[in-house]
Formats: C-alpha cells, sequence, structure tokens
C-alpha cells in the first residue's frame, strides 16, 4: 500500500516524473538546438554567397544559439501575427519570415562582430545578390531542418 500525501498523491512518484518531464523537455530543446546549429552550418557550407564571419568556432556557437533565440522566440510571433497572410498564400508567406530571419541573424552577427554573411553584407552594403544569398539560404536551411525535424520528434 501506497502512502498519500495531504495532496491525495504518492509524493515521490509524482515529483520524479515532474522532473522526468522537465529533463525530457530540456534535453529536446538542446538536441534542438544542435540540430539547428547543424543545419546552419550545413547551409553556409552548402550556399556559395554565405560565408562565416571569421571561422572561428567561438562564432559559429555564438551564431548557433542567436538562431537559436530567434527560432524560439521571435519566430513564433512572426508566425501568428502574419497568420491571415500565410492563410491567403497556403504557408508560402512563411518563407519570406524565414529569409527575414536570416538578414536579421546576419545582422545581429554585424552588431556583435560574429555571424554570418550574406554576399558581404552587412560589412559591405546591402544589395539584390545579398538578398538572393539569403533566399537560397532560406530554403536550404528549411530543407535540412525539416530533414534534422524527423530524426528528432517532439
Amino acid at each position: 500500500m501506497v502512502a498519500l500525501g495531504h495532496d491525495g498523491c504518492d509524493g515521490g512518484s509524482t515529483h520524479r516524473t515532474r522532473l522526468a518531464r522537465l529533463y525530457d523537455a530540456g534535453m529536446k530543446h538542446v538536441l534542438r538546438l544542435i540540430a539547428n546549429s547543424i543545419a546552419l552550418a550545413v547551409t553556409v557550407y552548402l550556399v556559395p554567397k554565405l560565408a562565416w564571419g571569421d571561422s572561428e568556432p567561438l562564432t559559429i556557437i555564438v551564431t548557433a544559439l542567436i538562431f537559436g533565440v530567434i527560432n524560439t522566440f521571435i519566430k513564433p510571433i512572426l508566425k501568428l501575427l502574419s497568420l491571415p497572410i500565410r492563410m491567403l498564400t497556403f504557408g508560402l508567406f512563411s518563407f519570406v519570415i524565414n529569409i527575414g530571419l536570416l538578414i536579421f541573424l546576419a545582422w545581429i552577427g554585424g552588431q556583435i562582430g560574429r555571424g554570418i554573411l550574406l554576399a558581404g553584407w552587412p560589412t559591405e552594403p546591402f544589395s539584390l545578390e545579398a538578398l538572393v544569398a539569403a533566399a537560397v539560404g532560406a530554403l536550404v536551411l528549411s530543407v535540412l531542418s525539416t530533414l534534422l525535424s524527423f530524426v528528432i520528434r517532439d
């Protein structure tokens, strides 16, 4: 027979279950961050006009962390605010959001001196070439992230 606490629950197993769920959620978040970091690194390697600001490992780590923060906090808000437009375009507007977030990531990297360059931008003036690089990068990044999401399931 199990002794119940004052709230009617088995204190030990309930507490462990909550901790286990919290641990699992944290590990999934870390795995998604690692997967997105790998996808970003592969994207920068594959797309000709994308490059790292410098080749230091710290740059890749800092950029990956910023990318994770953008995907965790900013992207869901933008997706919610753009819901009517995304419905009218059958979800294709999400691609425009991804382009904008990749440009935002490059801009933040330029502000802190570590990040990715889109055809030389943000150290050089913004051009059509940088926009095309962001579009191709967003497409490759979306495909890679989708493939990696099949490996890391919720």
